[in-house]
């Protein structure tokens, strides 16, 4: 059984950073993304990082967010720079059994598995 789970949200001023990690256990998957939603807002994609370690980002994260894993596939890092209060939301792990190149208009029921979810929120 697949598990997920987030850690490293909080609360930051605006141009702070923070480190969110997602802790994998069950299997390897070889798609992992990081979605976040805002209250009213649909969840959307921040990053991706696929198969082969190639990466893609929301527009407005690019500059600012890092997707990387450690050398086991095991742990998920979004590293996030500049933080903004537009930042603020639900940041979510998820990972799906794709070997292909992922896009960020993938849509949520494409991803099997998912984490509960880490808050961030940057005051301005």
């Amino acid at each position: 059984q697949v598990q997920l789970v987030e850690s490293g949200g909080g609360s930051v001023q605006a141009g702070g950073s923070l480190r969110l990690s997602c802790a994998v256990s069950g299997g390897t998957i070889p798609c992992m993304t990081w979605f976040r939603q805002a209250p009213g807002k649909e969840r959307e994609i921040v990053a991706v990082i696929d198969y082969d370690g190639a990466t893609t980002y929301a527009d407005s994260v690019k500059g600012r967010f890092t997707i990387s894993k450690d050398s086991t596939g095991n742990i998920l890092y979004l590293q996030m720079n500049s933080l903004k209060p537009d930042d603020t939301a639900m940041y979510y792990c998820a990972a799906r059994h794709f070997w292909g190149r992922s896009s960020v208009t993938a849509l949520t029921t494409a991803y099997p598995f998912w984490g509960p979810g880490t808050q961030v929120t940057v005051s301005s």
